[in-house]
């Protein structure tokens, strides 16, 4: 949430920045903006709209400079309105923010006792008078931003611009991602990478604390201390062609053809081997599995989901208790710890707020032993455990997770496998057998892509409809969970996901001709019990639409609507299952014209609390 671009350079940066902004607006946003520093002036310009209505005003006024900062806003204090866009001002300093500062209301209060006036329903404002009191006192930006986030309390990324300075521009961050982009006679800076590929690829991730002086030349960087550190200058693998359309109308469509491939790529080191190695997930992976006598798995919304599928999988399988938190749940909660317990946190991002707080909140409780589960391999998350698997999913811009979940669920898998083999729950012929499935997943993914026209189908149906049921049992359940939040967030249709065995303990009473029930239907243990669940819904006039295996024997009649999966993955069918829920949701969501990758309200990256 919220994005943070800056530039300084010898030619006009407007438009990088712009472009930096347009990069990141998979991440949502309410209103952007832009200040630069022209002859001694600042120039600012502020928008409610998408990023083009800021690109049009920029054109309007013929805006150029070769200083500058930019924003992309996702509302916390204040409502989305222009006076509480980025950048804010303060007597010719400018700053652009991500994140919450804690603390707003009493520096308000010492800075109006200072004659400063709040213009803005912000935290965001306090920050670029705190700059401008400490400029007013004598010395250099670099050292008034530097006092200036010293007195603030929460998590924040900012960038800061002078008037009376245009050498230069400030950044630092606590709590939420900032980087640096190292060109050619010119420097950058912005909260992913994604929004400098256009100009370079060197970037330096910078750490908790750090404050750092940018210029044409290059950059300083302070930590928390004061102390002038060297941070590790990293060649980003990531590439323009990765975060643009091609030929897909949308980046969840896009995302959720590219899964054969990203579950392809997260598996590689595993596609021809001949038996699997903890050291997958470490150098010290295998003494910590060894040591452990349980997991904890920690995480928010579709990560949580697949947290979820991981608990069934490690309690059968390699026969260890596991227990799923709810990552914004578990850090507010009084929880006994086990510090023989692997703590294991799933993200995308790397950098989500409450994950990352859960996990430090983990440690201080006595847990010896993380492990990170993510797609972003400089993140927060991936620097603060001890052990790391890297899912290789690519970007993913839209707002619904997709890749990132199916490749989640691969590595969760393996992991898995991995523990089994240690506590000697794993023999070698089963070992080659879910090795062999591992490696047919991605062709699996491939036909599972094939239900498309019959899920469209479906779809417009949905998108007349006001609410939903999803059922699943077993492992499956989650995957129904997950097929609900993805109605929810793009299509605006309430849906809710139960195990189908609790139907008849309350949502039996919703079931009507207008409430579309959703059921997945693997040929597992629990099919019979199932359609026991299923005849329950069309007793009461229900419209069942059912995911079913080819040998479930289920067959298509009024009200009883059938899409047959081409492919059977045995343990590994939850993934497969997945993949019609996601286009169930994306073209329900575009059968009511909906923005399929900026949904209202949502952001991609969340941040803040």
């Amino acid at each position: 949430m919220c994005g943070i671009v800056g530039a300084i350079a010898k030619r006009n940066i407007v438009p990088i920045l712009l472009e930096g902004l347009k990069r990141l607006e998979y991440r949502g946003y309410d209103s952007a903006g832009l200040a630069v520093v022209i002859d001694g002036a600042l120039k600012r310009i502020r928008s409610t709209g998408r990023v083009a209505e800021l690109e049009k005003l920029a054109q309007a006024q013929a805006l150029s400079g070769d200083l500058g900062i930019a924003h992309t806003r996702w509302a916390t204090h204040g409502a989305p309105e222009e006076r509480n866009a980025h950048p804010h001002v303060s007597g010719g300093v400018s700053v652009v923010h991500n994140g919450i500062i804690e603390n707003h209301d009493a520096l308000r209060q010492k800075l109006r006792a200072k004659g400063y006036e709040f213009v803005s329903d912000t935290d965001t404002e306090v920050i670029a008078h705190l700059v401008h009191s400490y400029l007013q006192g004598g010395g250099s930006l670099f050292d008034a931003v530097k006092k200036s986030v010293a007195e603030l309390i929460g998590a924040y990324a900012i960038a800061v611009v002078s008037a009376a300075d245009k050498e230069r521009f400030i950044v630092a961050r606590h709590g939420a991602p900032l980087l640096l982009g190292l060109g050619d006679g010119e420097n950058f800076a912005a909260s992913d990478t994604s929004a400098l590929i256009q100009v370079t690829q060197r970037v330096i991730y910078l750490e908790d604390g750090d404050v750092a002086e940018v210029t044409l030349k290059g950059f300083t960087i302070c930590d928390a201390k004061g102390k002038a550190v060297e941070r590790a200058v990293h060649v980003s693998q990531l590439s323009a062609a990765a975060v643009e359309l091609g030929e897909y109308q949308h980046y969840m469509q896009k995302e959720i053809f590219e899964q054969p491939m990203a579950v392809a790529n997260t598996l590689e080191m595993v596609t021809s081997a001949q038996s699997i190695a903890p050291q997958l997930f470490g150098v010290d992976a295998e003494k910590i599995f060894r040591d452990i006598d349980a997991v904890l798995i920690i995480a928010c919304g579709t990560s949580y989901h697949a947290g979820m599928v991981a608990r069934y999988w490690m309690e059968s399988f390699a026969g260890i208790p596991c227990n799923v938190e709810i990552a914004s749940e578990y850090r507010y909660r009084d929880s006994v710890s086990n510090p023989n317990a692997l703590v294991i946190t799933i993200s995308q991002s790397g950098e989500t707020a409450d994950t990352l707080a859960a996990l430090q909140h983990a440690k201080a409780i006595g847990h010896r032993h993380s492990l990170s589960i993510c797609n972003v391999p400089e993140s927060a998350l991936v620097r603060g455990s001890d052990l790391r698997f890297l899912t290789r999913a690519g970007p993913e811009i839209g707002v619904a997770s997709t890749k990132a979940f199916t490749t989640q669920l691969a590595a969760l898998a393996l992991l898995t496998m991995v523990l089994a083999k240690l506590r000697g729950r794993l023999s070698t012929e089963r070992e080659a057998e879910l090795l062999q499935s591992l490696r047919h997943l991605p062709t699996a993914l491939q036909s599972v892509l094939q239900v498309e026209p019959q899920v469209k189908v479906w779809a417009e149906k949905f998108a007349t409809r006001h609410h939903a049921l999803f059922l699943g049992r077993g492992v499956h359940y989650p995957i129904a969970m997950e097929g609900a939040l993805k109605l929810k967030e793009i299509s605006y249709i309430h849906a809710e996901a139960y195990a189908a065995g609790e139907l008849k303990h309350g949502p039996l009473a919703l079931v009507d001709k207008y409430m579309p029930v959703v059921a997945i239907a693997p040929n597992d243990a629990l099919i019979e019990k199932l359609k026991s669940n299923l005849q329950e819904v069309r007793a009461r006039g229900g419209e069942l639409h059912v995911l079913a295996d080819q040998d479930t024997r289920m067959t298509a009649s009024d009200g009883l609507h059938v899409i047959r999966m081409p492919d059977h993955a045995g343990i590994l069918s939850p993934i497969l299952h997945t993949i019609p829920l996601q286009l169930l949701a994306y073209h329900a969501a575009l059968a009511r014209g909906n923005d399929v990758d900026k949904p209202r309200n949502l952001a991609k990256s969340v941040t803040v609390e």
